[in-house]
């Protein structure tokens, strides 16, 4: 029987496929000294806008978690007013999400079932903020869940970094992004110094009210928002480095299965959980603020209406 040889193309699918999935390394991250304390100004708020939802369980969300226990997956944005400046961390669902939806992977379609319930640029209308006030929609990532809502933010700069663009410009898992338009997409870069445990920052307001890191891993360009609101709470948005909370406060990776699916570099996502776990042990209080965690996000502030 002759000896069949696999392509190139066949190995080289299975090695990612391999890595991906690859069990992560237990080493732990250090504890980085804390950072220098803030100075948020008066009037700084931060605010939750759901826009809807869909439903799964822990034991899709990270390692170790239960089948049985039930996860509603909230989808949605943040709004970080700034005397300086709007912040819209995220754009939730749009009202097109049926047909944006088909952009997901196929075995994401044919496992779960998004809701829409308001679009965030509607909340913000009946809150009394335009979007035209917005300085800038602030991307965790480019995944069709977090883009879906872009389809209201036509003039509105959406902050993304080079990597992200590049993913937004080319990759399959950016096709929402790529339909939609990147052409208000603007990059920025990180000029500023470490910050618990990240090589390098930007401190927006240059008062440590609201301070990006590179978090790649999920996608090339992932980031992290450590946010410090005048009233002593601390909050760190995640994106989808960790789905739930668990992933960081555990800290714990995503199933097998998930990684496979989502996470452009596997390993790379858990050495990201692990530092945010360990500035989480440096920062007493701090909030994880996972994109779809509906238990999490149920204790923010939440937008009110006008």
């Amino acid at each position: 029987m002759p000896k069949i040889i696999p392509s190139l193309a066949a190995l080289a699918l299975a090695a990612s496929l391999a890595a991906c999935a690859a069990p992560p390394s237990q080493a732990a991250a250090p504890v980085p000294p804390a950072p220098p304390a803030p100075h948020p100004p008066a009037g700084m708020t931060l605010s939750a806008i759901a826009s809807g939802s869909t439903r799964s369980t822990a034991a899709m969300a990270f390692e170790g978690g239960g089948r049985d226990d039930r996860r509603t997956f909230v989808a949605g944005a943040i709004l970080v007013d700034h005397p300086k400046g709007k912040l819209l961390f995220d754009a939730g669902y749009g009202r097109d999400l049926a047909t944006h939806f088909k952009t997901a992977p196929a075995i994401m379609q044919a496992t779960i079932k998004p809701v829409l319930t308001t679009p965030v640029a509607q909340q913000l209308a009946a809150a009394g903020v335009p979007v035209s006030s917005l300085k800038a929609v602030v991307l965790t990532h480019a995944h069709w869940d977090h883009v879906s809502g872009l389809q209201h933010f036509s003039g509105t700069p959406v902050w993304v970094t080079k990597a992200e663009l590049d993913f937004a410009d080319h990759a399959d898992g950016a096709k929402l992004a790529r339909q939609l338009g990147t052409g208000n997409y603007k990059v920025y870069d990180f000029p500023d110094g470490p910050y618990l445990g990240f090589d390098h920052s930007w401190d927006i307001f240059d008062d440590g009210s609201v301070v990006l890191v590179p978090t790649p891993g999920h996608t090339p360009g992932s980031i992290a928002a450590f946010v410090n609101t005048p009233d002593g709470k601390r909050y760190v948005l995640v994106g989808d480095t960790a789905w739930q909370a668990e992933g960081v406060t555990l800290p714990a990776p995503k199933p097998a299965l998930s990684r496979m699916l989502v996470d452009a570099d596997g390993p790379g996502t858990w050495t990201m959980l692990q530092r945010l776990h360990a500035a989480a042990q440096a920062v007493p209080g701090l909030v994880v603020v996972p994109a779809h965690d509906a238990r999490v996000w149920s204790t923010l502030p939440p937008l009110q209406a006008r």
